[in-house]
């Protein structure tokens, strides 16, 4: 595949999962792993637009093993029923809780299951997920949760994950982002203190965007003018292939440890290095609130190693 300049160490015989893979980093990361030889199962709400990820990486690599879940990351019901499904097959060697929604409403909705929209698709659906596939995920797996610059940026209101008091679109990406960071956070210190196998890492893409990134029909097709506003943000910005580079170096690389956090060398843009998260995603005393949050919201009780 011409759409990566690094290389991967060799995937085959391995099976992973990415979320939110029919576009942007979810199908690099999901392509790119496919090409190095592994089987991936690319999860999305959109049928046709796994059929188009699948066929676009099938195009370049026509024995890549590729397979499509439909899941809906926002319903407690659609991710049971995609867990089912993963859990009938062979046990997983990563997951990479790439789903999420970027362009946010602009008035607070709610999740079929009564969760504000935006927290629902972003976390609680992976948290969710998460609960249900940690018994099927074979020793040495890794679950890569991505987290966002945008954490940097924002303050946190642990009492109002819902924001019923009060919403805006920046807010409700940003705490979401947020939220995924603690939990990946916690889970690993969670794995940690039940002896497991499995590590939780956290990683962020930097600032990745659809103009500076290869056109592939299909999938990603950015228009004239898109490219040309995308082009003026060269200095810090990068495209999405490039910014996969951080998950899939977080999910396959040597020297990885659960806990730690990844991203761009630049911060914005960069290959990928061990970074310093925020001091609110990293408290333990906070990871503790938001997971207890978590399953009350999710209605599930997610016991690690319990």
């Amino acid at each position: 595949m011409s759409w990566y300049p690094l290389a991967l160490p060799s995937q085959s015989g391995r099976r992973y999962l990415v979320t939110g893979a029919s576009a942007g980093l979810g199908f690099f990361t999901a392509a790119r792993l496919a090409g190095a030889g592994a089987h991936v199962v690319l999860s999305g709400r959109s049928p046709e637009r796994l059929d188009a990820a699948m066929g676009a990486i099938r195009g370049a690599r026509p024995a890549a093993s590729v397979e499509a879940l439909v899941m809906d990351q926002s319903s407690l019901d659609a991710v049971d029923a995609g867990a089912d499904r993963l859990r009938a097959g062979a046990p997983l060697d990563g997951i990479v809780a790439n789903a999420g929604m970027v362009h946010t409403p602009s008035t607070r909705l709610e999740s079929v299951d009564g969760n504000e929209l935006v927290l629902a698709t972003n976390a609680l659906g992976h948290f969710a997920l998460f609960e249900r596939m940690l018994p099927h995920l074979a020793a040495g797996a890794r679950i890569v949760s991505l987290g966002s610059l945008s954490t940097r940026l924002s303050t946190f209101r642990i009492d109002d994950l819902q924001l019923e008091r009060g919403y805006d679109s920046w807010r409700a990406y940003a705490q979401s982002k947020i939220a995924s960071q603690v939990v990946g956070f916690e889970l690993d210190r969670r794995l940690r203190a039940a002896g497991a196998s499995v590590a939780s890492v956290v990683a962020h893409p930097g600032y990745s965007i659809g103009g500076r990134t290869p056109t592939v029909p299909g999938v990603n097709e950015p228009r004239r003018g898109k490219r040309f506003t995308d082009a003026l943000q060269a200095a810090w910005a990068q495209g999405k292939h490039r910014g996969a580079e951080i998950p899939l170096h977080a999910l396959t690389a040597a020297g990885v440890d659960g806990g730690d956090f990844w991203g761009p060398k630049y911060l914005s843009r960069g290959e990928p290095t061990r970074q310093r998260p925020t001091r609110v995603s990293a408290d333990p005393a906070i990871g503790r609130r938001v997971w207890a949050f978590a399953e009350q919201a999710t209605g599930r009780s997610f016991a690690v190693g319990g």
